[in-house]
């Protein structure tokens, strides 16, 4: 099939996957928010954080409840944190992207892929925290993905688990010797261990590059916004990690297909 044809089943799975990726950015903003402030995601029902009210299933639904609210609590008409829709949004377009470039098992292997990714992103980005819990999620469902016959092979995954931790291991254990305090979050190297295990060895470069030129120009953004940003600025690089991996998974699976 091209990676054009949008007709079809591809048009099937990129719908499938954008409405699962909506149903799924709710719980990851949910979780986004609550988990570094110490409340728990799957206990007690949601709740308007202004007014308290208990929140109904009509006001749960995810876009169009923040669309048809315009973004404010029904209850007291407080501001709906932007976090959630903009989540929303975000794994909904993974969704619609791994559907549109892969309409298989890889495709759905790819958005939950992109998923894990959204959710330890979002922390890293809120709480420059990236959880065990979920960087061992990550590293687990690679090889389970190519056990399943999934590209990488499963030997490729797995060299990129471990020279994914190696490298970052290694720079963040250089820059402790050298100047005497931490440059990188031990959170770090577990993150492209994942990716590794996912995508293999062979794009790790490719992840590192990207990440670090995303990292690179957020922080000469900030720099043009008056910020000042030195060599001992705390910036999220696994979310630039984690943004450059996925992105590596739509080109690496994109150029797949027009080569089929």
């Amino acid at each position: 099939m091209h990676p054009l044809d949008l007709s079809g089943s591809t048009a099937l799975w990129m719908v499938m996957l954008s409405i699962g990726g909506a149903i799924i950015g709710s719980f990851v903003a949910a979780l986004t928010i609550r988990w570094p402030e110490g409340r728990s995601v799957m206990l007690g029902r949601s709740s308007c954080d202004h007014c308290g009210h208990v929140l109904r299933a009509r006001d749960l639904v995810p876009l169009l409840s923040w669309l048809v609210l315009s973004g404010r609590c029904r209850d007291c008409g407080g501001v709906i944190d932007r976090r959630h829709v903009t989540i929303e949004v975000a794994a909904t377009a993974i969704g619609l992207v791994a559907g549109m470039v892969s309409p298989d098992l890889a495709g759905l292997a790819g958005a939950v892929f992109g998923w894990m990714l959204l959710a330890l992103a979002c922390l890293d980005l809120a709480a420059l925290w990236l959880p065990d819990r979920l960087t061992v999620l990550l590293a687990v469902t690679g090889p389970v993905a190519g056990v399943f016959g999934l590209a990488p092979t499963l030997e490729d995954r797995l060299i990129g688990g471990v020279a994914g931790f190696l490298v970052l291991w290694s720079v963040g254990w250089a820059y402790r010797r050298l100047r005497g305090r931490e440059g990188l979050g031990g959170g770090d190297p577990k993150l492209l261990a994942g990716i590794g295990l996912w995508l293999g060895w062979r794009l790790l470069p490719g992840v590192l590059l990207i990440g670090s030129a995303l990292g690179l120009g957020v922080a000469i953004g900030l720099s043009a916004k008056g910020r000042a940003v030195g060599r001992d600025t705390p910036l999220p690089f696994g979310a630039f990690l984690a943004a450059a991996a996925y992105i590596m998974w739509v080109a690496t699976t994109w150029v797949r297909l027009f080569a089929a």
